[in-house]
């Protein structure tokens, strides 16, 4: 093959779609699951919603009419990349797992190792995304809880909660959509908290069906609605850039939210976070406080510490009986379990980020030629969609396929250039709310300190900066 890429997430399929349309290289799409989506398809938890609105998360060369909400329903996502699959279906290879992708310099090729045989490509795409692999909690006594336990991503829809005590590690972006549901259902829920998360009002609503079918009728309202709702998203990057009237404008409106929501002072001091807005995720919901709130729903705010059999130990010593435990604890995000898999010229990639992932034009590294990481390093957005950052970096890509098609050789970016453009990342996120804020994120690298996921400026720069092919770093 000319192209090899690993996932057929977002990322994955977008490539593919670019890729199939213009015709000009073989290609063969790796995933391992059995269905396309990535954490679209993983996520399936009652509740699971995008918390971006739907019309900026789809790509701008496969719009869709076929939103029903504002903010999608994790289903419909996933319907929308599996209509977009289906484009590229003869280039998918599904259940097919990457167990070693190692660069082969003598035939400046790279040679992959599936579970269902050999694949050689000259150039590899890594689109494995950054929310695939759970973060299981260490906790002791866990092996010893003899009730049901899972990841929010790993979904056991085999478990009714119907009459049983539930209890919920975590208070993020999946435990807040799950929360509601559960309540609605358990006997008994029981919601750690470690830190309170910062929540907004998510204003969500569906679109009437006059609505849809002006969207289909009329692509360019669809358009319109995107490049407005985009505008609006960018200026979020001003509370994350710390600029203060912007931060007071971000905590007063969440701070309006709260006390809105939660009348009982106690309650409400328990859910107001001890760190800056913007720090971490900042959340969207309406449901998620009047779900604490339900009789037979208890907020702990502390972490669980423990488990002694069915009982689960909070850290401020309280004993609470469960019957199921459900994790909602996050992804491996700033470590990436692939890179362990990917061997460039040198080492692997868990090696070359070891003190933290690190990148030029958050889309190549030093001594992995021809290769591209899709939604790796600095890749991603505290503010606006993702789905952008990633077109931007699938014309990246085919920027450097032209070239690699014209010239011949291999591409592999200089060292120095990926350590200009590292010093230059942290120097924009220096003074940022990300490092600022007081808080510990997945957005930042425990080991290192460094804000090694998000692009810490507006979604309009990443483009401008990363969006073109610049063959200068590459010697």
């Amino acid at each position: 093959m000319d192209v090899a890429v690993v996932g057929a997430g977002f990322a994955g399929i977008g490539t593919a779609l670019r890729l199939a349309r213009r015709g000009r290289e073989s290609f063969v799409v790796l995933e391992r699951g059995d269905d396309v989506g990535g954490t679209w398809r993983d996520n399936t938890y009652p509740g699971v919603a995008c918390d971006v609105p739907s019309q900026l998360y789809s790509f701008s060369f496969a719009p869709s009419a076929r939103w029903t909400h504002v903010f999608a329903p994790g289903h419909e996502v996933q319907e929308y990349l599996r209509a977009c699959a289906r484009e590229v279906a003869a280039h998918l290879r599904l259940r097919t797992e990457v167990l070693q992708a190692r660069w082969d310099a003598a035939g400046s090729r790279w040679h992959l190792v599936t579970s269902t045989g050999p694949v050689r490509a000259r150039v590899l795409v890594l689109a494995a995304g950054r929310l695939t692999e759970p973060r299981l909690p260490d906790l002791p006594g866990l092996a010893g809880f003899d009730g049901p336990v899972f990841h929010t991503a790993r979904w056991d829809h085999g478990v009714d909660p119907a009459g049983r005590r539930v209890a919920v590690v975590g208070t993020g972006a999946s435990a807040v959509q799950v929360v509601p549901r559960l309540a609605e259902r358990a006997a008994a829920l029981t919601v750690f908290q470690r830190s309170a998360p910062w929540v907004v009002p998510r204003g969500d609503r569906a679109y009437s069906p006059a609505e849809r079918a002006a969207f289909a009728a009329d692509p360019g309202r669809a358009a319109a609605e995107r490049a407005e709702v985009f505008a609006q998203m960018e200026q979020g990057i001003e509370a994350r850039r710390a600029v203060p009237a912007a931060v007071a404008a971000l905590r007063g409106r969440a701070l309006a939210h709260l006390a809105a929501q939660v009348a009982d002072p106690a309650l409400r001091a328990a859910l107001t976070p001890d760190y800056e807005v913007g720090c971490k995720r900042v959340l969207l919901s309406d449901e998620f406080y009047p779900a604490l709130q339900r009789p037979g729903v208890a907020l702990v705010p502390a972490a669980l510490e423990r488990l002694e059999g069915r009982t689960a130990v909070g850290a401020d010593g309280s004993r609470h009986e469960v019957d199921v435990l459900v994790l909602a604890t996050g992804f491996s995000s700033t470590r990436q379990p692939y890179a362990r898999r990917v061997v460039g010229r040198t080492g692997t990639l868990e090696q070359a980020w070891s003190a933290g992932m690190v990148s030029h034009a958050s889309t190549v590294v030093h001594g992995f030629p021809n290769a591209f990481v899709l939604d790796g390093p600095n890749a991603s957005l505290g503010h606006n969609s993702a789905v952008h950052v990633i077109e931007s970096q699938i014309g990246y890509l085919l920027g450097a396929l032209d070239h690699l098609a014209r010239t011949g050789g291999v591409l592999e970016v200089g060292a120095g250039a990926q350590a200009a453009y590292t010093a230059d990342i942290d120097r924009m996120a220096r003074d940022s709310v990300w490092l600022r804020g007081g808080c510990s994120s997945w957005y930042v690298d425990a080991r290192s300190g460094r804000l090694t996921l998000l692009w810490p400026d507006t979604a309009e720069e990443f483009r401008r900066r990363n969006g073109t092919f610049d063959p200068a770093p590459f010697g």
